[in-house]
């Protein structure tokens, strides 16, 4: 299956997502924006994911502001987003009048290609996104979350990207956050894919578990037409594969990129001082570099072992994180085998050390996985057993429809809640996404634009200055 492939470069978004907490600025990209456009990617990523929320919490940045500056650099290449469904790119569900806008506006502001994919592979939860990419003439890449289980196979990732390619899907990303793909399993999945489906595929994994290359070339093997890579600084650990290693590798083959080493060479000097700025200021933490093969023996993302580690330290019981790591499979199977990826990771995580602490399982109930059960999040890939229903919500009603379809629409109260920010249509989505943190942003805009310390700013008090 001789092919050329293609790569997408996540330098600008997974990368320093996943290795510095997104916290690289826009004036840091920009200068370094032309030459990644010269390269002959497949497509940059370089919005979504936590971008957004990091822009305003953390960078007093609009991230706004940021898409339509790099697009104003990036002429030849194609702009992605990762998007998370129905929830956007925030932590609850928003209504469908809000994704279709929040859509529109990604493409205005220039978004070619967006990723949409649900923590729960709860296709319902991506209709109202895939349908309003459809409709602005984006590029819809739909993605699923790949995990390991006793339900997850090969035969029901294939079904899922037939449902996928059946509701409008351009092309089909395997999403595998947590470096949990391994390369005898992702050649048996492409080829099936390949055999099954007509659009492009795409995998997507992270170095966690250290095999992530060698996936990538069983995957290309089997006919991956695309693979997700990160300029090298800002590459492997619980990053992507290096984009030079793999341009390298596959160099004078039938698999050939035909991208231009000394180019990427370039780049790559333009990114290790700031690797370096980040490794001195201690943002980079040292250790999300090497390779944690727990991710594979208990199937737990990077992120989400550090998590598990934090919460037992703060009640001075590490001593149990074997108990917990134990615990987390069991927990994930009462709640009918999530992937286990943002918001459920946190989930099921949290859920396992509560069974632990408490000597006792379900004793303390979280919120959240109240939430899981009672359908909040959508539907569960295995129905959860009515024991442990009863056990965690009682007789407490379940939703059964897409959990979407109880939100009322929600723009036109959202726009007059923040009326006294909005200096741009793009405002109100900001606000929808991440209310008071975005407020606190619209203040600190406001003041400076009119040179007014932002401490003195009371928000009931200020109005737009006429």
């Amino acid at each position: 299956m001789a092919h050329q492939v293609k790569i997408t470069e996540t330098i600008l978004r997974d990368a320093h997502q996943s290795l510095i907490a997104t916290r690289m600025t826009t004036e840091e990209m920009l200068p370094i924006v032309e030459k990644l456009d010269k390269v002959g990617f497949n497509a940059l990523e370089a919005w979504g994911g936590a971008t957004f929320d990091s822009c305003l919490r953390y960078l007093n940045e609009d991230p706004w502001e940021r898409l339509r500056k790099i697009k104003d650099k990036a002429k030849n290449t194609k702009l992605q987003m990762l998007f998370r469904g129905q929830n956007i790119l925030g932590y609850r569900h928003y209504a469908d009048d809000t994704v279709a806008y929040f859509v529109q506006k990604s493409i205005a502001n220039g978004i070619d290609i967006i990723r949409i994919f649900d923590a729960l592979n709860d296709v319902r939860n991506l209709k109202s996104a895939i349908d309003a990419t459809k409709k602005e003439g984006g590029h819809v890449q739909a993605a699923f979350s790949y995990t390991i289980s006793p339900v997850h196979n090969v035969e029901s990732f294939v079904k899922l990207a037939k449902e996928l390619e059946n509701m409008g899907a351009d092309s089909i990303c395997v999403k595998d956050m947590a470096g949990l793909l391994v390369p005898y399993t992702a050649y048996e999945l492409v080829k099936a894919l390949k055999e099954s489906v007509k659009i492009p595929i795409e995998m997507h994994t992270h170095y966690t578990s250290g095999v992530a290359s060698m996936t990538y070339m069983k995957a290309i093997e089997a006919g991956a037409d695309i693979i997700d890579c990160a300029m090298s600084p800002f590459s492997m650990g619980t990053s992507q594969p290096a984009t030079e290693s793999m341009v390298a590798t596959l160099q004078g083959t039938e698999y050939d990129t035909g991208l231009d080493l000394d180019l990427l060479s370039e780049i790559a000097d333009f990114f290790k001082p700031i690797r370096e700025k980040y490794l001195a200021s201690g943002v980079m933490d040292p250790k999300v570099m090497g390779v944690d093969v727990n991710t594979l023996r208990y199937q737990v993302p990077g992120g989400m072992l550090s998590n598990l580690v934090s919460q037992l330290k703060a009640q001075g019981k590490e001593d149990m994180l074997d108990e917990v790591l134990k615990e987390v499979p069991r927990v994930r199977e009462d709640l009918g085998f999530p992937p286990l990826v943002t918001p459920s990771s946190q989930i099921v995580g949290t859920q396992a050390v509560l069974n632990v602490l408490m000597g006792e399982r379900y004793k303390m109930i979280s919120k959240e996985t109240k939430g899981i059960v009672k359908g909040e999040y959508g539907k569960t890939p295995v129905e959860i057993k009515p024991e442990i229903v009863e056990k965690i919500i009682g007789n407490d009603k379940r939703i059964t429809c897409r959990p979407a379809d109880l939100i009322e629409p929600e723009l036109d109260k959202l726009k007059k809640e923040c009326a006294q920010w909005i200096e741009q249509d793009e405002d109100v989505l900001s606000y929808a996404l991440f209310g008071q943190v975005a407020e606190k942003f619209f203040q600190q805009r406001q003041a400076a634009k009119y040179k007014i310390d932002p401490d003195l700013v009371d928000r009931d008090e200020m109005t737009h200055p006429v």
